[in-house]
């Protein structure tokens, strides 16, 4: 069990600025001290090298964002708006913070595969909240009972993703969140042409 408390937040927050700006490589343990204002040493009181504070720092993110998602999508009776609030907020956390975007989209990628591996393991529960997502479609006839469920949820989550790597890459120069509605229309409707 991980040590916790202010001083392991003030980390983690630092650690995203300071991987964001400076790339994951580049981010010594010593830059991120700095910036979260404690000795290099208290790094290592709560996290054992920098691949655990990356994965640590991933797992809190997305941790959080699903247990909200959890709560909130339990509000919700149709599955169109569960998955439209579910894309739309995915795209609020990481608008909100350019850094955290930086850190997510880009960063994240160049890690090894020990590291990807971990990050697999922390998307399990967002992957889950989809599977529940379109069952639910399915058992109110919304979705085509012959989906493959996994193929769909990773086909949303691509696409969702790929969206936010876009905006980063293009330096956030358009509005990401105004980008859930069509996304969300092209996920549920297809591009299914009308037969004239």
């Amino acid at each position: 069990m991980k040590k916790r408390g202010p001083k392991y937040n003030q980390i983690i927050d630092a650690a995203v600025t300071v991987i964001a700006e400076n790339g994951y490589h580049a981010a010594q343990v010593s830059k991120i001290a700095k910036q979260a204002g404690v000795a290099d040493g208290t790094i290592y009181l709560y996290f054992a090298n920098k691949d655990d504070l990356l994965i640590s720092l991933f797992q809190e993110k997305m941790g959080e964002f699903i247990k909200k998602m959890e709560v909130e999508l339990k509000e919700i009776k149709s599955m169109e708006q569960k998955l439209f609030l579910l894309i739309q907020s995915h795209f609020q956390l990481l608008a909100k913070s350019e850094h955290l975007a930086i850190v997510t989209q880009l960063e994240l990628r160049q890690a090894n595969k020990r590291l990807r591996e971990s990050i697999a393991e922390v998307l399990k529960p967002y992957f889950l909240l989809l599977h529940a997502i379109l069952r639910e479609g399915m058992e109110a006839h919304t979705v085509s009972a012959d989906i493959d469920i996994r193929l769909a949820s990773q086909m949303i989550f691509g696409s969702v993703d790929e969206t936010v790597t876009n905006w980063v890459i293009n330096n956030q120069k358009y509005d990401l969140v105004a980008l859930a509605k069509p996304l969300h229309e092209m996920l549920i409707y297809g591009m299914k042409m009308n037969k004239s």
